[in-house]
């Protein structure tokens, strides 16, 4: 199978909260292989930290102040990002790549703010034009192993699982983990089919 593995920042987890970041890779659980030169990032315009920090949570404050001041000085409107997006997906590579069928997404926890910003932020449509309504998620896969006793119970963290497979500690930048959980995918199926 093929997937696009992505990931998001945003200012919080709360339904007002906005997305700062965005990354996705492509890749190929058959060969094991992460299309990185089809990799793309971007930084999402948002208002100043000054101005959204009355309504953030203090991890936020504490861990994503110059994320934010980034996305704030150097991001592009959603309208850009939603035509950007447009045009990758258009794009011959990425028909090819996909076979010219719907994108199945890859991630983390998408459930919790990923599907439903890029669904507020981008529109029915759009999600319903280029991404299939099946997803991959790798928290969902995790949980599978923890029930089937192939993981400690700690494995459903991000961090904790990236930390047992060897691959130090959560970026929290989205092409970083876009990546990350793609290559920690590969990990657990391999440790799986060594079983």
């Amino acid at each position: 199978m093929r997937y696009l593995s992505f990931d998001i920042e945003a200012t919080g987890l709360e339904e007002h909260d906005l997305i700062i970041e965005f990354a996705m890779v492509p890749f190929d659980v058959k060969s094991r292989t992460i299309e990185s030169k089809l990799q793309k990032h971007f930084y999402i315009k948002c208002p100043s930290f000054a101005d959204l920090k009355p309504q953030l949570n203090p991890w936020v404050i504490e861990n994503n102040k110059e994320l934010i001041q980034k996305a704030s000085s150097e991001g592009i409107t959603i309208e850009l990002f939603k035509q950007e997006l447009i045009d990758y997906f258009e794009s011959d590579e990425i028909k090819d790549y996909f076979n010219n069928q719907k994108v199945i997404l890859f991630g983390k926890s998408m459930n919790a703010i990923d599907l439903p910003f890029l669904n507020r932020d981008l529109g029915w449509d759009f999600m319903r034009t280029y991404f299939s309504h099946r997803v991959n998620d790798l928290t969902s896969y995790s949980y599978n192993l923890i029930d089937m006793r192939q993981l400690p119970v700690d494995a459903e963290s991000g961090g904790w699982l990236m930390d047992h497979l060897g691959m130090g500690e959560v970026a929290h930048t989205a092409l970083e983990d876009a990546v990350n959980t793609a290559k920690m995918y590969f990990l657990l199926l391999d440790k799986v089919q060594a079983n």
